[in-house]
């Protein structure tokens, strides 16, 4: 699962790095907002990288909507959590199939949130990828699935897959991670060329070598009607604060 993210750069920082070779730029640069946490289930946005302009960065709006639920969104999202795609049923489920065939997206992110238990308690840990240049937590792409419902609404999800070593002993319940693409998938992701076998293919062998790093993080994160977009959230904790 991965319903929690943060993007903290700031818009210059995003478009002067290179994503493989991807130069991408913003599409309403005015528009954009770092965030240290957004919770999936406001149906924020997050900004993706879609396979007809992989050179432009979009907001989208968090959970997909598919064209049958395009007429009334709010609808759908009281039905259904389609926040994460779970990768070994795309190309089935009737939300994403067909998503999964022609609108591949990549989203952008330097950190997200995981619930880890112990003793009963669920403790989030924000999980985050070091850098020379960021150690604190460098740029990374999801791979994930759109939707357009009309000119200016799209919609998207974030691709999950079994838990490698390192996620499982975090996310210790589902034992289940975002797929975080690997920098040389990028382009091929996004590549209308590839067949159903090849994108598989690509999912189950596409996971970043890149290291993660993880710690706890304070448990209002999880209180209601607090602000937690904010660098508190984000900062590392004791575990024996938590309790």
């Amino acid at each position: 699962m991965c319903y929690a993210t943060s993007l903290r750069k700031q818009r210059e920082a995003i478009e002067q790095k290179r994503f493989g070779n991807l130069k991408i730029r913003f599409k309403a640069p005015s528009e954009y907002r770092p965030y240290y946490h957004l919770n999936g289930f406001t149906h924020g946005k997050l900004y993706i990288i879609k396979m007809d302009e992989p050179e432009f960065i979009y907001p989208a709006i968090w959970g997909l909507v598919p064209q049958w639920g395009a007429h009334d969104p709010e609808t759908f999202f009281k039905k259904s959590n389609t926040l994460n795609a779970r990768s070994e049923s795309i190309f089935e489920k009737a939300s994403f199939k067909d998503s999964a065939e022609d609108k591949r997206c990549l989203v952008l992110a330097d950190g997200f949130f995981e619930p880890h238990h112990e003793n009963g308690v669920s403790i989030p840990y924000f999980c985050y990828q070091p850098s020379e240049v960021y150690p604190e937590g460098d740029l990374f792409l999801f791979a994930g699935l759109y939707n357009e419902l009309d000119d200016a609404r799209i919609t998207t999800t974030i691709l999950t897959v079994e838990a490698n070593a390192f996620f499982a002993e975090i996310h210790n319940k589902r034992k289940r991670m975002p797929l975080v693409l690997a920098e040389d998938l990028y382009e091929d992701w996004l590549d209308e060329g590839q067949s159903q076998p090849q994108l598989n293919e690509l999912i189950a062998t596409g996971f970043t070598t890149q290291e993660f790093q993880a710690h706890p993080v304070t448990r209002d994160l999880y209180k209601r009607g607090i602000d937690t977009n904010t660098p508190e959230f984000v900062k590392a904790v004791d575990k024996g604060t938590l309790f």
